[in-house]
């Protein structure tokens, strides 16, 4: 199987009402079938029995099969994926809400709050008995029409209903609002069963064949128009061509290859909806890691992004507001693919590589029982896995390498090693972090005393620990962030963070040695300080000026003193 991705363009269709009752009929044969399909499955049998029966009793093709095995397989598919990671998130959640709850009966014991914490645990253990259970017997529960949905029955008011009637209606329309055809590379046009052909005017017309139930024949839908990727369906539909071929037996014979074309059709509360699947084209490379690269750190509401040249140095740094928060799927996965798009955008024009992390929130998410509500909902909404899908798929597009890298301690390391020195925010200095991890350059620690920038544009400071060259500089980075996490609790005990960090004065600065820095990167900090902690302790050495030949100063190489 090709490794290339599938890219996937949605358009609305605009049917006559006789067009659109016939894909409704369409869509309620295929529902019936899917579902008794998923309760033989679940009896045990041979497919092949399976398929000779359903061809008779829906009077479908074995293409028309085929999509609705294939498309009821892979719900299967993912469930069973899925449920070994829900089932590790579920032991978490149960975990954090254990603690939560010895601690609501230590401070207030009889609340309100730890009754319905206790409610919630008792919950999450039983839903967690059911998915062990279910994974000891490789069982699997599909509701179709969403379990949302049906379970709004039993609160008919409160869900929007009237009675009964009302939300039956709803139900069945839920459980067939779409139909799915497979497409393969050897059939014409990408598709058997729904095939596309090019009009004068650029527009698409679709020959939909439809189940004998519904009556021999075909469904002619005209002007169909996608505004994104509608030339790459129409080169998917042209690269069809006839090649010579071999048989099994050693007979020759003739094939049709191509690109395969699988559409889906789903019905919303505007109308009829079509999706194509085709097969991305291979685009050919422009970028080389030897020029530098960029790096692009993936936070719950930005991204920050910086670039270096090929030695790894720091060229710049910015950050792009990606909030999901409260936004409907749509979107979402719109402000995703802009974002996705400017950052594929500027590395092809710099010709660097993109470095991103492997990242996996699963743990933080199911940590969320006392976290705050504002906090908590933020981290649900964050599409982690979309955004890094959306950067490598707006990558792939404008032919730039993705790198990437193991996320350990990368923000640790941007907070220490450069967010200071550079003048940047942590989030960027991990983004540099990410960056020189994907070129392979080095991860020691380029400070003596650590200095992070906290939240109200201060800085906590800390002695690093001693470093031991015979273990990997990781084993050195989880002791930093061990020190680090206990300088920023014991900053946010003192109360210094709640205000605004204290004006830059000269009793604020340390004695440390003289650092040359370009003015910029250190200029752009001097509106963040050391904590007061910082400002009693050390002193400061004044700046020191260098002139020019004619004996004039140099404002722009002063050299500034950093903070131990």
């Amino acid at each position: 199987m090709s490794d290339r991705p599938v890219f996937t363009y949605q358009t609305r269709l605009a049917p006559t009402p006789d067009q659109a009752a016939m894909l409704d009929a369409y869509a309620v044969l295929h529902g019936r079938a899917e579902r008794s399909l998923f309760a033989v499955m679940r009896r045990g049998g041979a497919i092949n029995d399976l398929k000779r029966d359903f061809l008779a009793r829906f009077g479908i093709t074995a293409r028309q099969f085929n999509a609705i095995r294939v498309g009821l397989e892979g719900k299967i598919a993912s469930i069973k994926e899925r449920r070994p990671r829900s089932i590790t998130e579920g032991a978490a959640r149960i975990r954090k809400a254990e603690k939560v709850i010895a601690r609501l009966e230590t401070r207030a014991p009889g609340s309100n709050k730890l009754h319905q914490k206790k409610r919630r645990l008792a919950d999450l253990r039983a839903r967690q008995d059911s998915m062990q259970a279910d994974h000891a017997s490789n069982a699997v529960h599909l509701c179709f029409g969403s379990r949302r949905l049906f379970r709004a029955q039993f609160d008919l008011e409160a869900n929007g209903y009237t009675d009964h009637a009302a939300w039956k209606a709803d139900w069945q329309a839920s459980r067939s609002n779409q139909f799915f055809v497979l497409g393969s590379g050897d059939e014409s046009a990408g598709n058997q069963t729904c095939q596309a052909a090019v009009a004068e005017d650029g527009t698409l017309t679709l020959r939909l064949r439809l189940p004998n139930d519904l009556g021999s024949g075909h469904l002619e839908i005209p002007g169909v128009r996608f505004a994104y990727g509608q030339e790459a369906v129409i080169r998917a539909i042209e690269s069809g061509r006839r090649i010579s071929a071999v048989t099994k037996s050693g007979k020759p014979t003739v094939k049709r290859a191509g690109a395969a074309i699988s559409y889906r059709f789903l019905r919303d509360e505007k109308g009829w909806r079509l999706f194509a699947s085709v097969e991305a084209q291979p685009v050919p490379q422009t970028t080389n890691r030897h020029l530098g690269a960029l790096g692009v750190d993936t936070n719950a509401d930005h991204l920050a992004v910086s670039e270096t040249d090929r030695f790894g140095n720091l060229i710049s740094a910015w950050r792009i507001d990606l909030s999901t928060y409260g936004k409907t799927a749509d979107q979402a996965l719109a402000r995703i693919g802009d974002a996705g798009k400017a950052i594929a955008q500027y590395a092809k024009t710099a010709g660097k590589p993109i470095v991103i992390e492997k990242l996996d929130f699963w743990k933080k998410k199911a940590e969320l029982e006392a976290t705050d509500p504002a906090q908590a909902r933020m981290i649900s909404s964050f599409a982690c896995n979309k955004i890094i899908a959306g950067i490598k798929a707006a990558c792939f597009r404008a032919g730039v390498e993705v790198i990437e890298a193991n996320p350990a301690y990368t923000s640790v390391v941007g907070a220490v090693n450069h967010a200071q020195q550079k003048g940047i925010s942590i989030h960027q200095g991990a983004a540099y972090a990410i960056a020189r991890r994907g070129l392979g350059l080095s991860e020691r620690p380029t400070v003596r005393t650590g200095i992070a920038p906290t939240r109200n544009g201060g800085h906590v400071t800390f002695a690093l620990p001693a470093r031991n060259r015979a273990k990997h500089v990781w084993s050195f980075w989880s002791s930093v962030r061990t020190r680090l996490k206990a300088a920023h609790g014991a900053h946010h005990r003192s109360g210094f963070s709640n205000g605004k960090p204290a004006p830059l004065a000269p009793e604020t600065r340390s004695a440390c040695s003289h650092r040359s820095l370009p003015a910029k990167s250190r200029h752009a900090n001097r509106d963040q300080h050391c904590s007061p902690r910082c400002q009693n302790i050390y002193g400061l050495h004044p700046v020191c000026k260098v002139r020019n030949a004619d004996g004039h100063e140099d404002k722009t190489a002063r050299i500034y003193p950093a903070c131990r």
